[in-house]
């Protein structure tokens, strides 16, 4: 299976899972960014129930911006939020403390793109889980054709399907019930390497 899809912020399960069942990966890269899209967003599991983490950009007054061209912003502490959302929600969960290194690592390495900075995140994501990722980036807008699945429309929020996801522990799943489709940190950080298996199944 060939997939052209956009490197969204730390994507959620479903988008993970057709990167890694995929035989070759197309990430499209110069298309017009769109606000209110995960391509700056994800979201995981907090104490109170779903959680937003949201990556600012530096708005331009242009019409119409290539996704490859959006900056991220550092005017406000993104990072020192998204941090602690994901050492408060996840403190307990069985990975957590296996992996935190490597994200206090990847948060302190300020990319200037918005896209590098998301590819880096899928790349993490693929080394913890020991996976061989093989993806080439998109140099021009990709016309939609018959020898690959178009996937891009898993970019937007606002249109979010409703897919279910294998069912993995959740540590407040007893408080706020079972959230389907979160992150893939949700689902590392529950189960780890056997993630694989589970988004495999």
């Amino acid at each position: 299976m060939d997939i052209l899809i956009r490197p969204n912020y730390f994507p959620n399960i479903h988008q993970f899972t057709q990167i890694i069942k995929a035989n070759n990966i197309l990430f499209e890269v110069s298309d017009n960014y769109q606000k209110q899209t995960f391509r700056n967003r994800t979201y995981i599991y907090g104490a109170n129930g779903k959680l937003g983490l949201f990556i600012p950009v530096i708005h331009t007054h242009k019409n119409r911006e290539l996704f490859e061209d959006v900056k991220i912003s550092y005017e406000s502490n993104w990072i020192g939020l998204h941090l602690k959302s994901l050492q408060s929600a996840y403190r307990s969960y069985p990975y957590f403390e296996y992996f935190e290194d490597d994200f206090i690592k990847l948060y302190s390495e300020k990319e200037k793109f918005l896209v590098d900075f998301n590819i880096k995140c899928i790349k993490l994501i693929s080394n913890l889980l020991d996976l061989d990722l093989d993806f080439k980036i998109s140099n021009e807008y990709v016309e939609k054709t018959n020898d690959i699945i178009d996937l891009r429309d898993l970019s937007n929020a606002r249109k979010e399907k409703k897919i279910e996801t294998p069912k993995y522990i959740q540590v407040f799943e007893s408080k706020h019930g079972y959230l389907n489709n979160l992150s893939i940190l949700d689902l590392i950080f529950s189960e780890g390497k056997n993630s694989v298996l589970l988004m495999n199944n």
